[in-house]
């Protein structure tokens, strides 16, 4: 399995436009095969920070994901434009 989160943080702004990107995205994540659990969060102290946590069954999965139209489209297209910070931190169970 494949765990990791995503943490972005955008200007103030552009909260309503993250949050309508991040709905979508995580709805259509959500019906892929593979997709374990994608669930974006808000930070609570900092309401322009956003932590995705994602996990995928495999290295296919993830790729799928990446290679899929809505995460083209709502990630690459929306998020990543508005983005001013973004850091991955890939994740390894202990149980």
């Amino acid at each position: 399995m494949i765990s990791f989160a995503v943490r972005l943080k955008f200007a103030p702004e552009d909260r309503a436009d993250v949050a309508e990107c991040l709905r979508v995205l995580a709805t259509a994540s959500r019906q892929e095969p593979g997709c374990i659990n994608y669930i974006p969060h808000h930070v609570e102290d900092d309401p322009d920070t956003v932590l995705i946590f994602e996990q995928y069954q495999d290295t296919k999965a993830l790729a799928a994901h990446r290679g899929s139209e809505h995460f083209k489209r709502h990630a690459v297209g929306g998020l990543y434009q508005k983005m001013r910070e973004r850091a991955v931190e890939n994740l390894v169970a202990l149980a």
